[in-house]
């Protein structure tokens, strides 16, 4: 399958025109009350790591968070979360702006743009713990795929924080109380691992149709995708439904999680050695659904795209996995949502011992076989099709694969994103 390097230009720009437009961003009268609220950008977050600075927390200090929505609106709230906390979480102070699209420097914002956020009319708010928080919402006219900077001051020391570990995305922490600052040059330290206690943004729209949760791991975190380039493949997917045309459409809500697995916690280690555990891996799937899936604003669709890691790193059979799948598609369609999965793809070639064997090879091919022919899900994308090598079917195909031999690059999840057939989708 060969993708065209100018589609994804093709589509970015008739996605930023359907913007300017006045298509992409509803407008809203003082007493109108029909308008509906949907997710416009989310993340999966975990427990702090058991050691340095997600276990430290944050005293004293302020973060600037850099997220693209993906579909806009004249009204915008924010989702914080302390679900995985260990104590109180006092927010001292918040806002979000534009980029300062006339600077090179990603945590520069457009004055103009500045906007205070609050939390039932107050400034600051406080987080118990295992909480979440719902900003108050504020008149900001956000177009689709609109970038948005989000930042955050916490006075006291907040613990092991709430955090999204692999956000492939430049995000900024400085001393003291910086959330007003025009310029990023107090935010000293920069971050690419972190999305700090946001969760979620949520846009208020005219006309909704609804959102897509991707139930994910690290090929759809984007794991090894170029930095600050939103090329994972849920955002060029989202690219490509606001390049279609249409007045409004889905918007796409990323909840990979960089090594997540389907039977097992985060912090179990892998059956071969390779992997140590870690807190930022998060819970078994099946325990995310609640926070990750069902709790999202306005969820219609959910795709879910694991099981690999239970097959290299745990060694699971067929039957586990199948079983864990059928179970997100029957918790999903119990609560009326859309549920697509999808083919595990192929791994060999991923480095450590026994990563790779022919018998792990036969338990994805099995899965495959298994979720191409079942008839209880609303859709299966084919992505191993998308991405294996047609002469050597259990490894990606050169020209898709990132160097691991197990994550695509910018190619390949181009080519993952251009196979979803969108009247799935949308």
């Amino acid at each position: 399958m060969h993708v065209s390097s100018s589609w994804r230009a093709v589509a970015v720009t008739a996605a930023l025109a359907l913007a300017g437009s006045g298509l992409a961003g509803a407008s809203y009268g003082q007493g109108q009350h029909d308008d509906e609220w949907v997710g416009t950008w989310a993340t999966a977050v975990t427990h702090g790591n058991a050691t340095g600075s997600t276990n430290l927390g944050l005293t004293d200090q302020s973060v600037r968070l850099v997220v693209r929505p993906t579909v806009g609106g004249d009204r915008i709230r924010i989702r914080l979360s302390n679900i995985y906390g260990e104590k109180t979480v006092t927010v001292g102070a918040a806002t979000v702006a534009k980029p300062n699209k006339s600077t090179p420097e990603l945590s520069d914002i457009d004055p103009n743009t500045l906007r205070t956020l609050t939390f039932n009319g107050s400034g600051t708010a406080s987080m118990v713990k295992g909480s979440e928080l719902l900003s108050d919402p504020v008149n900001l006219k956000l177009g689709s795929l609109d970038d948005l900077v989000v930042s955050l001051y916490f006075p006291e020391n907040t613990g092991p924080t709430t955090f999204h570990g692999s956000s492939i995305q430049d995000n900024f922490v400085g001393p003291t109380n910086l959330v007003t600052q025009p310029g990023g040059a107090a935010y000293t330290l920069t971050r690419r691992c972190c999305f700090f206690f946001l969760s979620g943004v949520d846009v208020q729209t005219e006309k909704s149709d609804g959102s897509i949760v991707v139930l994910g791991d690290s090929i759809t975190d984007g794991t090894n995708s170029t930095p600050n380039g939103n090329n994972r493949w849920p955002d060029q997917l989202a690219e490509r439904l606001a390049a279609a045309g249409h007045k409004s459409f889905p918007s796409v809500l990323n909840a990979g999680l960089a090594g997540s697995r389907l039977n097992h916690e985060g912090t179990e280690p892998s059956d071969n050695g390779a992997f140590p555990g870690f807190n930022e891996v998060g819970v078994n799937a099946l325990a995310r659904l609640n926070e990750d899936v069902f709790a999202q604003t306005g969820v219609r669709t959910v795709i879910t795209q694991l099981g690999i890691n239970d097959i290299w790193m745990s060694d699971d059979s067929a039957t586990e996995i199948i079983g864990a799948l059928r179970q997100v598609n029957a918790q999903a369609k119990e609560r009326g949502i859309r549920s697509l999965v999808t083919t595990i793809t192929p791994f060999e070639g991923l480095g450590g011992t026994d990563s790779w064997t022919p018998a792990k090879e036969a338990t994805r091919q099995a899965v495959n076989s298994y979720l191409r022919s079942s008839h209880e899900f609303d859709g299966v994308l084919d992505f191993d099709k998308v991405l294996r090598d047609p002469a050597a079917p259990s490894k990606l195909r050169a020209e898709l694969d990132s160097g691991d031999h197990i994550h695509p690059n910018d190619t390949g999840y181009q080519a993952m994103a251009a196979s979803v057939p969108l009247n799935l989708v949308r």
